[in-house]
């Protein structure tokens, strides 16, 4: 079989394993024996499990971000245009984790502490990447640093929910929040 094939393999069996078990309850064996290849193949490819999952969630996060900002929907202005991507992309962030992680071992774990701390500068460059080929920012430079700064604290207050909400509930009521009272001021600061 071809490299990027077996690669392909794992990563898909992987993707399935960790949405219907989480990151935390999957063995490295069972995604050989879903990819029906041998465990050391993993290695031959991956250094460990969780750089399995960064592919998986890096892959992700970049497929539905760049649907995200080619999306040509018209917005009144700039600020209403940009609050709606950092709304879409925090949610985007948020369902990677719950859908691929899983909330419990983000809490409960020591490593996976730092491994969330190592995705969000991840997602953080991506999305600044993505951001700086809109329009407006491409005719105005002068606003990266507003938009880096956007980025920043948006990324820190929608991280922040996974270890202060107790159900999906109180992270509804968390986004609310935050579209509502604390993202518009955030919006302005970076314009």
């Amino acid at each position: 079989m071809e490299p990027e094939k077996i690669k392909e393999s794992i990563l898909r069996a992987a993707k399935e394993l960790f949405r219907k078990y989480g990151y935390h309850k999957t063995s490295v064996n069972e995604i050989a024996k879903k990819a029906r290849i041998a465990k050391a193949t993993i290695y031959k490819y991956f250094d460990s499990k969780e750089q399995v999952l960064d592919a998986i969630l890096m892959d992700y996060l970049d497929v539905n971000l760049h649907e995200i900002i080619s999306n040509k929907v018209t917005f009144a202005n700039e600020e209403e245009h940009l609050k709606a991507l950092v709304m879409k992309t925090c949610r985007l962030s948020y369902t990677v984790c719950n859908e691929f992680i899983g909330w419990d071992f983000v809490r409960e774990n020591a490593n996976s502490q730092e491994f969330l701390k190592h995705l969000s500068d991840q997602l953080e460059a991506l999305l600044l990447s993505a951001y700086l080929e809109l329009d407006h920012f491409k005719k105005n430079p002068a606003r990266r640093g507003g938009l880096a700064f956007l980025l920043k604290a948006s990324k820190s207050i929608v991280f922040s929910f996974a270890f202060t909400s107790v159900s999906d509930a109180d992270v509804r009521k968390n986004f609310v929040t935050f579209q509502k009272e604390l993202l518009p001021y955030l919006v302005k600061a970076a314009l």
